[in-house]
């Protein structure tokens, strides 16, 4: 399993500042299959300045799910410390 790429991402309108809504689409290669499916995600900023990042895979992937969102969540925390996701 490879994640490709997430792209589509929108964010969300939200009145907390601390908590960012997006939806987007995962572009996933799952045994030389490429698959895509939509998720919803939120990174929250706690008080000690630590992001977390929720995960909601909408459609379902023939994979497990536990290595498929850590992967997804690794790659969103990477994306955010990059500065790629919408602000």
């Amino acid at each position: 399993m490879e994640i490709i790429e997430i792209k589509d991402i929108v964010r969300k309108a939200s009145p907390i500042y601390y908590r960012m809504f997006y939806g987007g689409t995962a572009v996933i290669k799952i045994l030389n299959k490429i698959i895509e499916s939509r998720i919803d995600f939120s990174i929250e900023t706690k008080p000690t300045g630590e992001k977390s990042v929720l995960l909601t895979v909408n459609d379902t992937v023939d994979y497990p799910l536990v290595p498929l969102r850590r992967s997804l969540k690794q790659r969103i925390h990477s994306m955010d410390h990059d500065g790629s996701l919408p602000f």
